[in-house]
């Protein structure tokens, strides 16, 4: 008896993405079961909706043909293949947002290709068969009688009620932390959130449109109600000239660390020594990457659970550090990036923020010979930048975004000061090439600046935008640091280095936790201008609550005793791990404040509180 006589088209096409869902879901997701029941629900989870999709050729017909099946199979294996590739960088799900920004993401270049595995093919094992076994045994359009029909359709609307039904049971707050969507895909199946995922997606425009000004009263009562004790740095630089320098996927295990005996970034540890130097703060970016750094920094809001604000919410109303110091004290706002000025919709989005002037690619002399990836590198890029700040109004707010050190992490050997790494990983070995590059272009900036005499008077503020190195590839970054591979030691990894430089002022190092949205309250702080009415979710890094946790867009913290991740709860001191509930009352303060900043970005609340 052939396959086809005894399996019906259907439950081949049903059998076979439900297996192959199941093994990426463990292998390459790389989603892992805590329990009994976690491993049920990760098994069991896609077979109501795979049936549900792969049904729809014959619900409204008589037949099932063939080529119409295979053609679902085509699109959801299209689906669990881009998911794959996605998550492989990001560790992440793919979003309707992200879609529409997929430009942003990256193409069909060298970070795309670094991505593909070989074993992928395995992916299209299936489809290959499915069309063999079709041509062989010359398959024709079947008759499905109408109780089949029901029967299978309620078989599938079983599944999937009862998914989200004990779903919801198993983990309460399900879709509240919808921005979780590792436990979406883990309970409810991964197309089925990308359903749900489609119907958030298709809602949006609503918040805007029953949007309240009582909604916004609602989250100032929430963010005014937060104390901010002062330090003595307090104005320690007020009145200068504030220079950012966001360095790209730059980690903090980079910070006084060798490689092959050479110092990884031998100029930002020089200038720690005599700057403030937040050892333990974390990158809070999600899909926006960069961009969510910026919009953080600048707006004290957390960026969006699916795709970028920039993009998305670029006709909103802010209360934005540029706006703040132009209000204060006349600061002409600026922004130097060797990109194409639509590049993650930056030209519109620096509009809104109140900047004044947008350097960006069409300002530089890009060639082949001196950029690289998505831009010019950096040594060539601050140097044609400086001409144009010695230009610009004074005192000014300038953000400069390198470039150079971007994933894959490619240079030409010219450009190298210092060996690749020795790790069994690449990619690990070749950023610490790329890093020690750009640690020389921030040197040469520094020195040039002190030629032109802007130093004296200018605060540096430098801050790692978001990780480098991502989930696939951070067993080379313990095996250089000769750390365990633990959930807590990769979690770690994930802090970045932020280092403010006031000249003339003593410099001092700090190992209170924070994140990058706290970047903005800080350097308010030291500017001496009072958090009053700068409507944010900012803390001073100098004086911030360690008990108040640093939140993180898909709902896992970090905090002075307690750190949460993957449904999982570790004490800090032991790392050891605990009842989840020792991490709840943190967890509540997540929701709370993920809930009331998306409220105010995507409801566009700061409007009726001008």
């Amino acid at each position: 008896m052939n396959m086809f006589k005894k399996f019906s088209p259907i439950w081949f096409a049903v059998m076979f993405i439900w297996v192959k869902t199941v093994l990426v879901s463990f292998i390459g997701f790389n989603l892992s079961a805590e329990n009994w029941l976690d491993a049920l629900f990760m098994i069991f989870s896609p077979i109501g909706t795979i049936m549900v999709i792969l049904g729809m050729g014959f619900y409204f017909k008589k037949k099932i043909k063939p080529a119409a099946i295979f053609l679902t199979m085509v699109i959801l294996t299209g689906i669990l293949y881009g998911d794959l590739l996605y998550y492989r960088f990001y560790t992440d799900f793919v979003t309707v947002p992200i879609l529409f920004q997929f430009k942003n993401v990256g193409g069909l270049g060298p970070s795309t290709l670094e991505l593909i595995s070989p074993w992928d093919l395995l992916l299209f094992a299936d489809l290959i068969l499915f069309l063999l076994i079709s041509k062989k045994e010359n398959v024709k359009p079947i008759t499905v009688s109408n109780r089949v029909k029901k029967v299978y359709a309620g078989v599938a609307a079983i599944l999937v009620a009862g998914t989200v039904g004990l779903g919801m049971i198993k983990v309460p707050h399900l879709f509240s932390e919808s921005y979780n969507r590792q436990q979406l895909v883990k309970n409810i199946g991964l197309y089925q959130y990308h359903l749900f995922d489609i119907g958030v997606a298709a809602s949006q425009p609503l918040n805007r449109a029953f949007a309240t000004a009582s909604d916004a009263e609602a989250s100032a009562e929430y963010v005014e109600a937060k104390e901010e004790k002062t330090s003595d740095y307090f104005g320690a630089a007020k009145g200068m000239n504030v220079v950012l320098i966001s360095m790209e996927s730059t980690q903090n295990f980079v910070i006084n660390e060798k490689a092959g005996g050479q110092e990884i970034t031998p100029f930002l540890n020089s200038l720690i020594k005599e700057s403030f130097y937040f050892s333990n703060v974390y990158d809070q970016t999600a899909q926006g990457k960069t961009s969510d750094s910026e919009f953080m920094i600048d707006t004290g809001l957390y960026p969006l659970s699916s795709g970028s604000a920039f993009v998305r919410k670029t006709d909103n109303t802010y209360k934005s550090l540029p706006e703040i110091l132009s209000a204060e004290n006349n600061y002409y706002a600026a922004v130097f990036h060797g990109n194409d000025a639509s590049f993650w919709n930056r030209e519109s989005m620096y509009e809104s923020l109140g900047y004044d002037r947008y350097f960006s690619k069409a300002d530089y002399w890009v060639t082949n010979e001196n950029s690289v990836n998505y831009g010019i590198k950096d040594i060539p890029f601050f140097q044609q930048s400086l001409p144009y700040l010695e230009e610009i109004q004074k005192p000014f707010y300038a953000r400069f975004i390198t470039l150079t050190n971007h994933f894959p992490f490619l240079l030409e050997e010219k450009d190298q000061f210092i060996y690749e790494a020795n790790t069994s990983e690449m990619v690990v070995n070749r950023y610490v090439t790329t890093v020690r590059y750009q640690d020389e272009a921030i040197k040469t900036f520094f020195q040039e600046l002190k030629d032109k005499g802007l130093y004296d008077n200018t605060m540096f503020v430098l801050y790692g935008d978001h990780y480098g190195i991502s989930d696939k590839y951070e067993h080379g970054v313990l095996e250089l640091l000769n750390q365990e591979d633990t959930l807590v030691n990769r979690m770690k990894l994930q802090s970045v280095p932020v280092i403010i430089h006031v000249p003339g002022v003593e410099g001092n190092t700090f190992s209170n936790i924070g994140g990058e949205v706290d970047i903005r309250a800080t350097v308010l702080h030291l500017l001496g201008i009072e958090p009053e009415e700068n409507f944010s979710f900012a803390h001073n890094l100098f004086t911030r609550d360690p008990n108040h946790p640093v939140v993180f867009r898909d709902g896992s913290f970090i905090a002075a005793d307690y750190l949460y991740k993957a449904g999982r709860c570790f004490r800090q001191d032991n790392e050891e791990e605990v009842d989840i509930h020792e991490c709840e009352p943190s967890m509540e303060i997540v929701r709370k404040e993920l809930g009331l900043s998306d409220d105010i970005v995507n409801g566009d609340l700061l409007r009726f509180l001008e």
